[in-house]
């Protein structure tokens, strides 16, 4: 098998349309590049930029030969409406035994304009759920034994150690729809101080940021206006005034995966949340490579990255252009040279490839969300999604991580590739952060398609933990995520080329991947 493999890795890179690593990553960057000027205005959903971006895509697709998938011509036009929380004009405050505290918006707690209309007032009593994850099929519920109805339900981050980091994402995911089907008015999420990914500050400055829902409310996760905020770490003990409960000993629990108390709060949180709203429209970009084989050329293997950026949002030292180089004009940059080099290489797929370019990944995966749901192929056709976020080239390319590798038959696909390519699989060094739901293939995964999602490998404890850190606290999603800090686009190649060796490992199968018969997600394949 593993000589099989090097012989397909052969025929896929070694043609002569396909340059060495260092002239293929130069050409990856030069795409990250384009994609991340200025003079695309940080590709913001329904924005003249993205536009532009989307443009320059499809011009790169033709030029390939890849034909069409849209509804309309390249694109698959989606119907928003964007919500901007206003809040100079919005109000908060706790009221308790001790009296009324009030809170500065967005400097204290911050509401969330996605998921569909928010609700101008909101005053209800909090209650602390724990983890706040509910998952009766592994015996584990935070919400048990809690009354909800009419509550402001609080949690935090974390969870028990002994349940996956992708089920635990999954529960986080499926939060807010849950609580409001049992009555909750509202979600109050909390990180402990320690498991800060992305300052406070930074927060805050992307609070003027505009979300969306989608314009047809069917497609919207809640069907009623419920209320979601985040509160300032620093200040989260807040909640907790009068309960007899200490928020350090919890977040201490909590740090420590350990178990951590449900309990009524002894406050009540009242909210105005002043909102404007406009509709929009901003298209996914949809393209196909037909497969060579007769029957299964029928069926398609998925290739997905967003293209969407934070826009034109909040100046941080004087720069108000949020370029997402890496987040996610690398990812875009990637698919674009697979199918470089899918076209281009001896081996053909006998499947289809489709190369889905989606929008609006960071308004809550709608772009991809409405896909699946409204697919422009069979959705049974679609036989697994492998999905590009995100990947950092800042470190040498020692090992991959492809998330979600444990749940299905896709897992040993990437096994042989990384045994071909002296690539070794390193599991998710930190799966509370909930990586397994905050990119495109999840959409996928919800509709009960097997998907991958591609990291570069490392260990929590390295130095490249350290630079990855680093990375996120000081550049993601801000500015500074330009085309002028450092990268090693030869490494980004070399990933490249491994995800174009799944992909037609999986195309030329005989069988479709398949959900592993102990994976809790393989009930949405049914």
């Amino acid at each position: 098998m593993r000589k099989w493999i090097s012989v397909l890795l052969l025929g896929l890179i070694s043609t002569a349309g396909v340059a060495a690593p260092d002239d293929r990553g130069q050409a990856w960057w030069n795409h990250v590049r384009t994609l991340a000027d200025d003079g695309f205005e940080g590709r913001g959903t329904g924005r003249p930029g993205y536009d532009r971006a989307a443009d320059y895509v499809i011009g790169r697709l033709r030029a390939l030969g890849l034909k069409p998938a849209g509804t309309h011509g390249y694109k698959q036009p989606i119907a928003f409406t964007e919500q901007v929380i206003l809040s100079k004009e919005s109000h908060a405050s706790l009221k308790g035994a001790g009296g009324e505290t009030a809170l500065s918006v967005p400097a204290d707690i911050i509401f969330s304009g996605g998921g569909g209309p928010v609700p101008e007032t909101v005053t209800a009593p909090l209650v602390f759920a724990g983890y706040g994850l509910h998952l009766p099929e592994v015996g584990h519920d935070d919400f048990a034994g809690l009354d909800l109805k009419g509550k402001i339900v609080v949690v935090i981050s974390g969870g028990p150690v002994g349940i996956s980091g992708a089920l635990k994402s999954h529960a986080r995911s499926e939060r807010a729809a849950w609580l409001a089907k049992q009555g909750a008015l509202g979600l109050v999420q909390l990180v402990t101080p320690r498991q800060v990914e992305i300052p406070w500050d930074r927060r805050v400055a992307l609070a003027s940021q505009p979300a969306l829902y989608f314009r047809d409310a069917a497609l919207r996760e809640t069907l009623t206006p419920f209320l979601v905020a985040q509160f300032d770490p620093a200040k989260s003990a807040m909640l907790f005034a009068g309960s007899g409960h200490d928020f350090d000993q919890i977040a201490a629990a909590a740090d420590s995966s350990g178990p951590v108390p449900a309990f009524p709060l002894a406050q009540h949180l009242d909210a105005r949340v002043a909102a404007k709203r406009a509709d929009l429209s901003s298209p996914n970009i949809l393209a196909v490579m037909p497969g060579a084989d007769p029957r299964l050329k029928k069926e398609y293997v998925v290739l997905s990255a967003h293209l969407d950026g934070y826009g034109i949002g909040t100046p941080i030292n004087g720069d108000a252009i949020y370029n997402g180089a890496l987040d996610n004009a690398s990812g875009v940059a990637s698919l674009l040279e697979i199918a470089r080099t899918l076209v281009g290489g001896k081996v053909k797929p006998r499947r289809s490839i489709l190369f889905a370019i989606v929008t609006a990944e960071e308004k809550g995966l709608l772009g991809s969300s409405y896909f699946v749901r409204r697919p422009t192929v069979r959705q049974r056709a679609m036989v697994a999604d492998l999905n590009f976020d995100m990947a950092l080239p800042i470190f040498p390319l020692t090992s991959v991580t492809p998330i979600g590798y444990d749940q299905s038959s896709l897992g040993k696909d990437a096994e042989a590739v990384s045994m071909a390519m002296n690539l070794p699989i390193t599991p998710d060094p930190f799966p509370d952060r909930n990586v397994f739901v905050r990119s495109d293939q999840y959409s996928f995964i919800r509709m009960g398609i097997p998907a991958l999602f591609f990291k570069y490998g490392f260990k929590a404890g390295t130095p490249e933990a350290v630079v990855e850190r680093a990375w996120r606290a000081n550049i993601y999603h801000s500015p500074r995520d330009d085309a002028n800090q450092p990268v090693m686009p030869a490494e980004a190649a070399r990933l490249n080329d491994y995800v174009a060796a799944v992909a037609l490992r999986i195309a030329n199968a005989d069988r479709r991947p398949a959900w592993n018969e102990d994976s809790f997600f393989r009930r949405f394949g049914k």
